[in-house]
Protein backbone atom coordinates (compact mmCIF):
# COMPACT_ATOMS: atom_id res chain seq x y z
CA UNK A 1 0.00 0.00 0.00
CA UNK A 2 1.31 3.44 -0.92
CA UNK A 3 0.06 6.81 0.33
CA UNK A 4 0.84 10.16 -1.27
CA UNK A 5 1.13 13.19 1.00
CA UNK A 6 0.65 16.34 -1.08
CA UNK A 7 0.60 19.94 0.07
CA UNK A 8 4.05 21.49 -0.21
CA UNK A 9 4.64 24.13 -2.89
CA UNK A 10 8.41 23.63 -3.23
CA UNK A 11 11.10 20.99 -2.66
CA UNK A 12 10.56 18.79 0.41
CA UNK A 13 13.78 18.90 2.44
CA UNK A 14 13.17 16.69 5.49
CA UNK A 15 10.64 14.27 7.03
CA UNK A 16 10.34 12.67 10.47
CA UNK A 17 7.93 10.32 12.24
CA UNK A 18 6.40 11.21 15.58
CA UNK A 19 7.77 8.63 18.07
CA UNK A 20 4.15 7.57 18.75
CA UNK A 21 3.94 6.41 15.11
CA UNK A 22 0.68 8.27 14.46
CA UNK A 23 2.01 11.39 12.72
CA UNK A 24 4.50 12.37 10.08
CA UNK A 25 5.98 15.86 9.70
CA UNK A 26 7.56 17.30 6.57
CA UNK A 27 9.23 20.60 5.76
CA UNK A 28 10.04 22.38 2.56
CA UNK A 29 11.73 25.29 0.85
CA UNK A 30 8.18 26.77 0.73
CA UNK A 31 8.86 27.83 4.38
CA UNK A 32 6.05 25.67 5.80
CA UNK A 33 5.87 22.71 8.13
CA UNK A 34 3.22 20.12 7.33
CA UNK A 35 1.80 17.66 9.83
CA UNK A 36 0.16 14.50 8.54
CA UNK A 37 -1.99 12.02 10.47
CA UNK A 38 -1.25 8.51 9.26
CA UNK A 39 -4.89 7.42 9.37
CA UNK A 40 -6.40 6.88 5.89
CA UNK A 41 -8.40 9.77 4.40
CA UNK A 42 -7.16 12.43 6.82
CA UNK A 43 -5.86 15.73 5.54
CA UNK A 44 -2.53 17.34 6.30
CA UNK A 45 -2.14 20.57 8.25
CA UNK A 46 0.02 23.37 6.85
CA UNK A 47 1.85 25.65 9.29
CA UNK A 48 3.52 28.82 8.01
CA UNK A 49 5.87 30.64 10.36
CA UNK A 50 9.36 30.83 8.96
CA UNK A 51 10.25 33.71 6.65
CA UNK A 52 12.36 31.50 4.35
CA UNK A 53 12.82 27.83 3.42
CA UNK A 54 13.09 25.11 6.06
CA UNK A 55 16.04 22.71 5.75
CA UNK A 56 15.55 20.30 8.65
CA UNK A 57 13.01 19.16 11.24
CA UNK A 58 13.00 16.80 14.19
CA UNK A 59 10.33 15.51 16.57
CA UNK A 60 11.36 15.57 20.22
CA UNK A 61 11.80 12.08 21.72
CA UNK A 62 8.44 12.42 23.52
CA UNK A 63 6.68 13.74 20.41
CA UNK A 64 5.52 16.88 22.27
CA UNK A 65 7.51 19.27 20.07
CA UNK A 66 8.82 19.59 16.54
CA UNK A 67 11.90 21.72 15.93
CA UNK A 68 12.58 23.24 12.49
CA UNK A 69 15.78 24.81 11.12
CA UNK A 70 15.47 27.54 8.51
CA UNK A 71 17.31 29.63 5.98
CA UNK A 72 15.90 32.65 7.91
CA UNK A 73 18.61 31.98 10.60
CA UNK A 74 16.05 30.77 13.15
CA UNK A 75 14.93 27.62 14.91
CA UNK A 76 11.20 27.31 15.53
CA UNK A 77 9.59 25.02 18.12
CA UNK A 78 6.11 23.77 17.26
CA UNK A 79 3.41 21.98 19.24
CA UNK A 80 2.27 19.20 16.84
CA UNK A 81 -1.49 19.72 16.92
CA UNK A 82 -4.16 21.32 14.75
CA UNK A 83 -3.44 24.82 16.11
CA UNK A 84 0.28 24.55 15.38
CA UNK A 85 1.43 26.98 18.09
CA UNK A 86 5.08 27.89 17.79
CA UNK A 87 7.87 30.13 19.01
CA UNK A 88 11.19 30.90 17.38
CA UNK A 89 14.65 32.04 18.35
CA UNK A 90 17.51 33.36 16.27
CA UNK A 91 20.08 30.62 16.52
CA UNK A 92 22.79 31.73 14.09
CA UNK A 93 24.02 34.57 11.88
CA UNK A 94 23.39 32.51 8.74
CA UNK A 95 21.05 29.73 7.59
CA UNK A 96 20.39 26.97 10.13
CA UNK A 97 20.83 23.77 8.14
CA UNK A 98 20.65 20.92 10.67
CA UNK A 99 19.39 20.23 14.16
CA UNK A 100 18.86 17.45 16.64
CA UNK A 101 17.11 17.18 20.02
CA UNK A 102 18.72 15.37 22.94
CA UNK A 103 17.10 12.18 24.24
CA UNK A 104 16.18 13.96 27.51
CA UNK A 105 14.21 16.68 25.61
CA UNK A 106 16.38 19.38 27.20
CA UNK A 107 18.78 20.50 24.46
CA UNK A 108 18.75 21.39 20.77
CA UNK A 109 21.98 21.20 18.77
CA UNK A 110 22.07 23.29 15.58
CA UNK A 111 24.51 23.48 12.67
CA UNK A 112 24.72 26.47 10.37
CA UNK A 113 26.19 28.01 7.24
CA UNK A 114 27.94 30.42 9.64
CA UNK A 115 30.38 27.54 10.34
CA UNK A 116 29.22 26.94 13.91
CA UNK A 117 27.44 24.31 15.97
CA UNK A 118 25.40 25.60 18.91
CA UNK A 119 23.60 23.98 21.81
CA UNK A 120 20.55 25.56 23.47
CA UNK A 121 18.48 24.49 26.48
CA UNK A 122 14.72 24.03 26.01
CA UNK A 123 12.42 24.46 28.97
CA UNK A 124 8.88 23.17 28.46
CA UNK A 125 6.04 23.75 30.90
CA UNK A 126 2.40 22.81 30.28
CA UNK A 127 -0.59 24.36 32.01
CA UNK A 128 -3.94 23.20 30.62
CA UNK A 129 -4.01 24.60 27.07
CA UNK A 130 -1.03 26.93 27.50
CA UNK A 131 2.43 26.02 26.29
CA UNK A 132 5.44 28.06 27.25
CA UNK A 133 8.88 27.53 25.75
CA UNK A 134 12.04 29.39 26.69
CA UNK A 135 15.50 28.82 25.31
CA UNK A 136 18.83 29.42 26.98
CA UNK A 137 22.09 29.44 25.02
CA UNK A 138 24.67 26.88 26.25
CA UNK A 139 27.79 27.10 24.09
CA UNK A 140 29.04 27.57 20.56
CA UNK A 141 31.62 25.68 18.50
CA UNK A 142 33.11 28.11 15.96
CA UNK A 143 36.16 26.33 14.55
CA UNK A 144 34.66 25.10 11.28
CA UNK A 145 36.26 26.43 8.10
CA UNK A 146 33.19 25.76 5.94
CA UNK A 147 29.43 25.56 6.55
CA UNK A 148 28.27 22.71 8.80
CA UNK A 149 26.70 19.85 6.84
CA UNK A 150 25.50 17.65 9.72
CA UNK A 151 25.23 17.69 13.51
Amino acid sequence: MQTNFKGHRDTVTCIDFNPNGKQLASCSLDSCLMLWNLKPQTRGYRFPGHKDGIFCLKFSPTGELIATASRDNTVRLWVPNVKGESMSFRAHTSAVRYLDISSDNQKIITGSSDKSVKASFIFIMRFKVWNMCRQKFLFSLNQHVNWVRCC
